[in-house]
């Protein structure tokens, strides 16, 4: 059996007038994510773990933030071709841990919903995401609510 592991992380600003989307889902709030897709950090950092796992180089090799193609793409979109990617080298999902640092709104409402659409993309069981959040305690441009990250690590088996 061959296990490899990657590791993902991303950040994006938060600004007014983003829509707010985590775990591909969209998230009430006042302020969104900006980027050139619909910038869901979550989403991102999983592609990342994933992609960097396989030595296939990151998100924005695959996925150029200056392609007119991407722009405002739904990061979904992104995912289903990155594992579309590793299913192609023969790996598959063993699991993976996520954390997103962000200070409001509260994740931790949205964790299970997010779960069942990011283990329904990667054709897992849903207690094969884990996913967790923190804030940054009002410290930095993460707990001044100026930005959002989000890491993952990933383990693939083929």
């Amino acid at each position: 059996m061959d296990i490899r592991v990657g590791f993902g992380v991303d950040v994006h600003q938060l600004a007014e007038n983003y829509p707010l989307w985590l775990g591909g889902i969209q998230l009430e709030s006042d302020l969104g994510a900006v980027g050139h897709s619909d910038a869901d950090v979550l989403l991102h950092a999983i592609c990342d773990a994933m992609l960097g796992a396989l030595n296939l180089r990151d998100i924005g090799y695959h996925f150029s933030d200056t392609d007119p193609q991407y722009k405002g793409i739904d990061s979904k979109i992104l995912l289903k071709n990155v594992f579309q990617l590793i299913r192609e080298k023969g790996y598959r999902i063993s699991n993976m841990d996520c954390t997103v640092i962000l200070e409001k709104p509260k994740v931790n409402p949205h964790i299970e919903k997010m779960q069942k659409v990011i283990a329904n993309l990667l054709e897992v069981e849903e207690d094969r995401i884990s996913l967790k959040a923190t804030t940054h305690e009002k410290v930095d441009s993460f707990g001044e609510r100026r930005a959002i990250k989000a890491y993952c690590t990933a383990l693939l088996i083929k």
